[in-house]
């Protein structure tokens, strides 16, 4: 094994060994984000596979959870890798992490569906969820802590910037992977058994990261601070005194949670809103987000550099407040371009649900044994998974819940007392007379591709990943300049993924919770213009600028 050696160069330009030990832990970074981003894009499918024994608007819900547990436990992987880090190195939790994340992706591939093997398939799957998000929490601060104690001052934000670029060029390559399966595939077969085919493939990135990270050499002020015996024996405990706690929960509420659902909301969610509620084709709607994405990325840079002459935290709270101000126009207007039938159905003929408001339930079931068997329950969750919108008029108590559209109307049916054979009858009946009514007035089962205006919904799609780019660019050098080196990896870290894992990995199924529970596609959206604005205040008024501090100390 050859390991690439570089010193610290404090006060000139990075040196070609500098530059390589960057490049190889930001490759290697793609490789990680790749392996957590397939599962997000592919949480339809999965649902299907992995949830197929409860309904299918709490199928999806768990398969969004089951992503988010993932996010769960990252601060959990943060503090066990953080600690690590910064006890025996930067560069040997490097590899532990590639290696529980590679095999545990590559392991989702071959594990048997919901048909095969029962309840034990969704249990499997979240312990490997699970993994991936224990070493998903030792993997950035690490990888940002390591280049940034590489550069010189006054280069940290443009260098560190690589490592945010690498997050989206992570879920860039899987979106090509999965659209080249597809349309190779074929749909039917892909979502039968193609689907696989992408989480297999990184056995194979899994060695070449592996490879990647054997030929980087230990952080420079690592190897100082050991050499002079400044370490801290216990990061994690250190962490936590008081001065230390107080810093991490700003940085958490002021930066990271703000930074966490703007990026999640514009490269996540947004995918989400053109799949699942605008019925978008699923290749053309990763096709979207991909050139999106194209046209994006260089500014992951671009405001890294530009940190380094003007600051980190206005850039990042510009971000925030800026996604704040026009979440809610710019979805609209992807609406708009992308299935404008949808928007063109609602003005005409508003789909409405006349019920009872008391038999109307929040449709979320965590532990899948609720039956939602009131009749404004079934006409709500089959618009919902109809991707229409809809509002409910209340009606008299007791009363039977009716679907209405434009001029036809359409009775639901309550569930509740009624045999297999009785119930499949009322279903079987249902279903056509609420399509038919929908068809009538409108509203598409698919969003037509020959009526999107593919240069309007790219344009709107970028101006989401822009505010990506600004809030993710300078955070890493903004996160490593907040916090002393003997404690580095571990206090930037336990913020990150905590802003990460819980705020920004959540926002997906609490997102589809409130669409599903209110009927407005858009509702989903006052969740990350709520924790945006949150830290748009917090972080102007209790955080400092760090653009020129001394990380050496």
């Amino acid at each position: 094994m050859s390991n690439t050696s570089a010193s610290a160069a404090p006060k000139g330009e990075l040196t070609k060994g500098h530059k390589k030990v960057i490049f190889a832990s930001s490759l290697g970074t793609v490789f990680e984000w790749y392996d957590f981003f397939l599962y997000g894009s592919l949480a339809a499918i999965i649902a299907k596979q992995f949830f197929s024994g409860v309904n299918e608007t709490t199928g999806m819900i768990f398969a969004l959870l089951a992503f988010a547990a993932g996010f769960f436990v990252r601060p959990f992987g943060a503090a066990f890798f953080g600690s690590l880090g910064d006890r025996i190195g930067r560069k040997y939790t490097f590899l532990v992490t590639i290696l529980i994340m590679g095999i545990s992706t590559f392991l989702v591939g071959v594990l048997p569906n919901y048909n095969t093997i029962g309840f034990a398939a969704p249990v499997i799957l979240i312990i490997l969820r699970l993994l991936q998000g224990l070493a998903m929490g030792g993997e950035y601060g690490g990888a940002a802590t390591y280049v940034a104690e590489h550069a010189p001052p006054g280069k940290r934000g443009l260098y560190t910037s690589f490592i945010q670029s690498t997050a989206t060029m992570g879920l860039f390559l899987s979106l090509l992977i999965i659209l080249v399966c597809r349309m190779t595939l074929g749909t039917e077969a892909f979502e039968a058994w193609g689907w696989r085919i992408p989480f297999l493939v990184s056995i194979i990135l899994l060695g070449v990261s592996v490879w990647i990270r054997l030929q980087l050499s230990e952080s420079p002020l690592f190897q100082q601070m050991k050499a002079e015996g400044k370490g801290s024996k216990t990061p994690f405990r250190d962490s936590l005194k008081d001065g230390n706690l107080k810093l991490m929960l700003l940085v958490l509420l002021g930066a990271a949670a703000g930074q966490a659902v703007v990026w999640y909301g514009g490269q996540f969610y947004s995918l989400f809103f053109l799949t699942s509620m605008l019925k978008v084709d699923a290749t053309v709607a990763n096709l979207l987000i991909a050139g999106a994405l194209a046209l994006g990325t260089p500014f992951f840079i671009f405001f890294g550099w530009l940190s380094d002459k003007i600051g980190r935290k206005k850039i990042i709270m510009a971000g925030c407040l800026l996604a704040a101000i026009t979440y809610m126009p710019l979805f609209k207007g992807i609406t708009h371009f992308a299935n404008p039938a949808i928007e063109e159905a609602r003005n005409n003929s508003p789909a409405l649900v006349v019920a009872d408001p008391k038999t109307c339930s929040f449709q979320f079931d965590p532990v899948g044994v609720r039956k939602f068997t009131n009749s404004c329950d079934i006409a709500t969750a089959a618009l919902t998974r109809a991707g229409v919108p809809y509002s409910v008029q209340a009606a008299p108590a007791g009363s039977l819940a009716q679907i209405k559209v434009g001029d036809n109307s359409v009775a639901s049916y309550e569930a509740a007392g009624l045999s297999k054979d009785e119930l499949k009858a009322r279903a079987d009946a249902f279903a056509p007379a609420l399509k038919a009514a929908l068809v009538d007035a409108g509203y598409p089962e698919k969003a037509d591709t020959a009526r999107i205006n593919i240069p309007m919904t790219i344009l709107l799609l970028w101006v989401l990943v822009i505010y990506v780019t600004m809030v993710y660019g300078p955070i890493a050098a903004y996160l490593v300049e907040l916090f002393p080196t003997r404690i580095r990896y571990t206090s930037m870290s336990l913020p990150y993924h905590i802003g990460n894992g819980w705020f920004g990995g959540f926002l997906p199924a609490i997102s589809f919770a409130l669409v599903a529970g209110t009927g407005n596609i858009y509702y989903g959206l006052w969740y990350p213009i709520g924790i945006a604005l949150m830290t748009v205040v917090i972080g102007t008024l209790f955080l400092r600028e760090t653009k020129d501090v001394d990380i050496t100390k």
